[in-house]
């Protein structure tokens, strides 16, 4: 019987661990000790014999070929999601969905322990084999066993139900398969660049230009014949606009030829007129906005360069510290964002073009609103805001976008959401997991490297790949990964802490889909999430944090983190700590 037993759950063990792949793909496991996996709670023993069961057995037997064939195609999703919205739904669902798998498995672990710590004086009295066997009659048959038995089922049968769904609707959605690595044809390109000026003036940039101007004109920039110089910085802080600037300054007369190619992917093409062209003459060349961190790549690329003249230049802008370490031959310069002064310029010359604020001055005092809590010291946004705004004259219509999010914009022609989304579209999965939790992260938070990590380790986001190296390991090289693609920034005060800026920080939220939620944001979230499905949260603490402040958590059942948060260090809330107790996931 022992053997039938044991070659039963070997049978199970092997046959129904995709199981954990649903969640695998969101919440990747972590191999650490001190706390099971998913494949490690589908392995117990305890959910191995109450599997046996003919019902629950058959109902998770199912689950297997849904889950491989969903795997195959979440890649392909994950590229399509934020230009369809039918998919963002399915991909929303079957995270919830991922998420209640694991509910189901902890409960299997909770009820495990509870019955272990009272289980020694119910084992004198009733020798039952296994803790969820319910083939057995024994005259000391406990109610609470079976109403845990029927409740869990149920969940099983639930759960294999949406799955169904699930699958029904991925079949409709016309994903392809294994496409890892292959650029949809449905993301959003950004148009190729060129030298003509898009802007008459450019506000806050004179400083970077005369650095940049020195070195372009400085012979010997290192010892590579050929100098390559860096601009680094996120989306819309104005890279392309600060290459043009310099690409048509006066002073770089003795560069001949000068060229800024429109498509490096129709580069390879033209490689061999390109060399013939460029031989034994000083030129400058612009690479607009570089994604490769391929060092083969790049060393392919620049092969029709390597016999220009000494003292020849190319400029290179990209989001990526790790692309312009890998292409530079100096320091890469770090674009900062434009001041709030400089950005109401780009801002109000396109909101009011050559009317006066004062005729406005209400209107005014919310464009400086929006300039400072909305633009961040982008110039895109500022000029993006301020072009929408230009024809709305009523004061409700600029309230309307000062309290939106950036992603309600996309209908009025804003090209923000599209740039900033390129940063994510470019990162790899277990990236994409990590930024969406940072969702959780109130606007203007200023973070430390470990404070993320540890919270990341906590959720399962770390994929601890080799034994040698500690968890805490992988989680830094995760967080300088999202600091070098410019989703994360050194902050101006601390250089210890960082931020995000508050549209990266919208950006996260719409990846999240109402998964993680912020307090402070709870009137704006209310609109456009059901609150109920939140699985993460945080807020800002106050001395005085009462109550009614924390009424929406009635609405909440499955909160699996909750972060209480100071903007100043030391703030502590009683309040929101005894009274969230009776809130949390069990």
């Amino acid at each position: 019987m022992e053997a039938a037993d044991e070659k039963l759950s070997e049978e199970f063990n092997r046959e129904e661990m995709e199981c954990l792949l649903i969640v695998g793909l969101w919440c990747s496991q972590p191999n650490d000790k001190e706390r099971p996996t998913v494949g490690q709670k589908l392995a117990s023993p305890d959910l191995l014999n109450f599997a046996r069961q003919k019902p629950v057995h058959s109902e998770i037997k199912k689950w297997e070929k849904m889950l491989q064939e969903i795997r195959a195609v979440l890649d392909d999703a994950e590229d399509k999601q934020m230009t369809n919205q039918s998919l963002r739904i399915w991909l929303s669902d079957l995270k919830d969905l991922a998420y209640d798998v694991e509910d189901v498995l902890d409960e299997f672990a909770t009820e495990s322990l509870r019955r272990r710590l009272v289980g020694d004086t119910e084992a004198n009295t009733c020798k039952l084999p296994k803790f969820f066997s319910t083939s057995c009659t024994c005259t000391c048959f406990n109610p609470r066993y079976a109403m845990f038995n029927s409740k869990v089922t149920s969940k099983i049968k639930e759960i294999t139900t949406r799955l169904e769904d699930v699958e029904m609707r991925r079949n409709k959605l016309g994903l392809r398969e294994n496409v890892v690595g292959v650029t949809s044809s449905r993301v959003w390109q950004r148009p190729p660049s060129t030298c003509l000026q898009d802007e008459p003036q450019v506000y806050g940039r004179d400083e970077d230009k005369s650095k940049m101007l020195e070195l372009l004109l400085r012979d010997e920039t290192s010892n590579a014949k050929i100098g390559v110089i860096p601009i680094v910085g996120m989306g819309g802080v104005g890279k392309t606009t600060l290459a043009r600037l310099v690409y048509n300054d006066k002073t770089l007369q003795n560069f001949h030829p000068k060229a800024w190619p429109c498509d490096l992917n129709e580069f390879n093409e033209v490689q061999l007129k390109l060399h013939k062209e460029l031989s034994g003459k000083k030129f400058l060349i612009i690479l607009d906005d570089v994604w490769n961190e391929n060092y083969v790549n790049w060393n392919n690329l620049r092969s029709p360069f390597m016999d220009g003249a000494w003292g020849s230049k190319i400029v290179v802008t990209t989001r990526s510290i790790a692309t312009a370490q890998m292409m530079g031959t100096v320091e890469c310069h770090n674009l900062r964002r434009i001041s709030d002064d400089d950005c109401w310029l780009v801002f109000s010359r396109h909101a009011f073009e050559n009317r006066s604020t004062s005729v406005h001055p209400n209107l005014e005092i919310i464009g400086r609103k929006i300039v400072k809590y909305r633009c961040g010291g982008l110039p895109l946004a500022a000029r993006t805001l301020g072009g929408l705004l230009r024809s709305k004259q009523r004061e409700d219509e600029w309230e309307d976008v000062l309290n939106s999010k950036i992603w309600t914009l996309q209908g009025e022609n804003s090209d923000i959401l599209p740039v900033l989304r390129l940063s994510y579209h470019h990162l790899p999965s277990h990236l994409k997991r990590c930024f969406a939790y940072c969702a959780i992260i109130p606007k203007d938070y200023e973070f430390e490297e470990k404070e993320l990590v540890l919270l990341w380790m906590a959720e399962g986001l770390i994929q601890q790949q080799d034994d040698k190296k500690h968890m805490e390991d992988f989680g830094s090289e995760y967080f300088r990964d999202l600091l070098s693609r410019s989703i994360f920034q050194a902050s101006d005060t601390n250089e210890s802490r960082f931020v995000m800026h508050n549209l990266v920080s919208d950006l996260a939220q719409k990846v999240a889909e109402g998964t993680c939620f912020r307090l402070e944001d709870e009137p704006i979230v209310a609109e456009q999430y059901k609150i109920e499905r939140a699985r993460h949260c945080s807020y800002i603490r106050g001395y005085c944090d009462g109550i009614k402040r924390f009424e929406s958590f009635y609405r909440i059942k499955s909160l699996r983190t909750f972060l209480p948060l100071s903007l100043r260090r030391g703030l502590e809330s009683f309040v929101a700590n005894m009274f969230l107790l009776s809130c949390y996931r069990n």
